[in-house]
């Protein structure tokens, strides 16, 4: 495993590439779990928190870099990160230790949401992708960034553990959370009371 001088000169180049000595460039050799691992990932992120803090501060958005914060987050599953303006928060996806040649670019994309929503001077929301979020990715060194990641991180299917039936239709509805609320069948209330809500054609629960 990595120690954290080497990691940090790592880090230095266009693209971020981490492994042990010997290996060859681009490597990523990982233990599979552990302490060794923990470190690996609190190291890492340190890492890049600070080279995302030296971003925005090269671009002028020095008040907020100091606030941001970088973390490795297991609970994203397709995502390959995630940009939170308000809690000045990236969050970066575990999968990513296995590209590590997209984990520079993951976080210029991220650190572009952040830095686009800054630069709006109004308290208004801004579109995710919109040409805020472009124009930052070209000052970050990503102009050709796509929204969305081309990564294989495919989605944890879930079977459906809840059936519900339309009384009118008949058509079921597959569910894996049960639901908490009144629905309605769509088609039925489009077909029979002009696309508003009927209590005539409520789902209905079925028992197992």
């Amino acid at each position: 495993m990595p120690s954290l001088r080497q990691l940090e000169f790592a880090f230095r180049s266009t693209d971020i590439a981490v492994g042990p000595p010997g290996a060859s460039p681009g490597e990523l050799i990982i233990e599979p779990a552990g302490k060794m691992f923990a470190r690996y990932t609190v190291e890492t992120a340190v890492l890049l928190q600070t080279k995302g803090r030296q971003l925005l501060c090269s671009l002028g958005a020095k008040r907020i870099a100091t606030e941001l914060r970088v973390e490795w987050n297991s609970r994203l599953k397709t995502a390959a990160g995630r940009a939170d303006y308000r809690q000045k928060l990236i969050s970066l996806n575990l999968k990513l230790v296995e590209h590590p040649a997209e984990i520079d670019r993951t976080l210029r994309h991220e650190l572009a949401h952040i830095l686009a929503q800054f630069r709006q001077k109004s308290r208004r929301q801004i579109a995710p992708h919109g040409p805020e979020w472009q124009q930052a990715c070209r000052d970050l060194g990503i102009a050709d960034e796509k929204r969305c990641h081309t990564l294989p991180f495919p989605p944890k299917r879930y079977a459906p553990r809840f059936i519900y039936r339309c009384p009118n239709c008949r058509r079921d509805f597959p569910r894996v959370r049960k639901v908490r609320r009144t629905v309605a069948c769509l088609a039925c209330c489009r077909a029979h009371n002009c696309g508003e809500f009927d209590i005539r054609f409520c789902l209905k629960l079925l028992t197992v």
